[in-house]
């Protein structure tokens, strides 16, 4: 069978752009009242090497309580906006016609929406209507990388017509005011809006989308995800996530080359998801590559922060537009809820 291939990526971010500066500045307002000593968690904020992010609001918004249905209401109207915005950008950018897209993956998890948005999207962007849509919830930041793997799967069953990948994420709006735990911190230091669209199929003339692998390890459901509480979207973050890294992912890359029949040393290009600077550190620590190799997600990380799932795609956008294609085999890859990890093959 023919491999699907990419024919463009675009990005988009919403309007408040704020650097990490002001983020310390803020910070002790929130936190300081729950810590006796806040000062010495301030290195947090630096050591994510975070240098801006794009928030959905101004910060000053954040500084009062908001309801889960105010919250969720700006996440219904922004997260359109800029999942509209990406896709057109792409469209425009590869040329590619309403009437070519034959079907829209749309993932996102930092609100809800029933109806998806994918089903507005559609009509504002002039596409068939009985194109096959697929939302996907619940991923978290695998969702970049997943719903490529899934995108690669499908589009060569569409007839030559492409497949418009949309993923939007306000990790912003999720921020609970209340929440005076660490892992708040560290989210706080982290954490920003955007979306990211993809444009998939055979008669693309991108990277070709080569593989996919997907692995689930056991009992790690705390690892990683959302608490439900009153006011919204608690965020689960271990601080084990780092070490898990590094434990795991020799084997965990030895499996999929195995799957793939490569060795891990046929992988030239690496584009994976920045979670945090201590995770792409383990990372590059426990696989032996060159930090440089990772150019692409730290960049991405200094820019814009963790977007959650469009932030893999911002790193795979950084490589396509500095890196001209040389006929070799790169690997996308990112970890999510469940704790699982996602994992994608291309050639570029």
């Amino acid at each position: 069978m023919v491999k699907a291939r990419i024919a463009g990526v675009a990005t988009a971010v919403p309007p408040y752009k704020v650097d990490q500066e002001t983020i310390v500045r803020v910070a002790p307002l929130v936190f300081g009242p729950s810590f006796t000593d806040f000062q010495r968690l301030l290195p947090v904020f630096a050591n994510t090497q975070v240098r801006t992010r794009y928030f959905a609001r101004p910060v000053d918004w954040f500084l009062s309580p908001h309801t889960f249905q105010e919250s969720n209401g700006i996440y219904l109207e922004t997260a359109f906006e800029l999942s509209n915005r990406a896709a057109e950008a792409v469209m425009t950018e590869s040329g590619v016609s309403p009437g070519e897209i034959g079907m829209v993956v749309f993932a996102s998890t930092s609100g809800i929406a029933t109806p998806s948005l994918d089903s507005k999207l559609i009509q504002t962007l002039g596409l068939c209507r009985n194109i096959p849509r697929l939302p996907v919830w619940g991923l978290g930041c695998a969702a970049g990388v997943a719903g490529l793997a899934r995108a690669a799967e499908i589009a060569p069953q569409l007839g030559g017509r492409y497949l418009l990948f949309v993923t939007v994420e306000l990790c912003s709006l999720t921020f609970q005011l209340r929440d005076l735990s660490k892992a708040n911190v560290v989210a706080t230091s982290l954490f920003g809006d955007g979306a990211a669209a993809v444009l998939i199929g055979t008669r693309a003339e991108g990277p070709e989308l080569l593989a996919s692998y997907s692995h689930l390890w056991d009992n790690s459901e705390d690892i990683m995800g959302w608490e439900m509480v009153e006011t919204g979207f608690k965020v689960r973050l271990s601080r084990d996530i780092p070490s898990l890294v590094r434990t795991e992912m020799p084997a965990l890359l030895d499996a999929s080359a195995a799957a793939w029949g490569i060795s891990r040393s046929d992988i030239h290009h690496y584009v994976i998801h920045p979670g945090g600077a201590k995770v792409l550190e383990a990372f590059a620590q426990t696989t032996g590559i060159n930090p440089a190799a990772l150019d692409h997600s730290y960049h991405v990380l200094r820019e814009y922060g963790n977007m959650s799932s469009p932030t893999v795609l911002f790193a795979l956008k950084h490589l396509l537009d500095t890196t001209p294609p040389a006929d070799e085999l790169g690997l996308m890859l990112a970890f999510g809820p469940g704790f699982s990890a996602e994992q994608v093959l291309f050639r570029w």
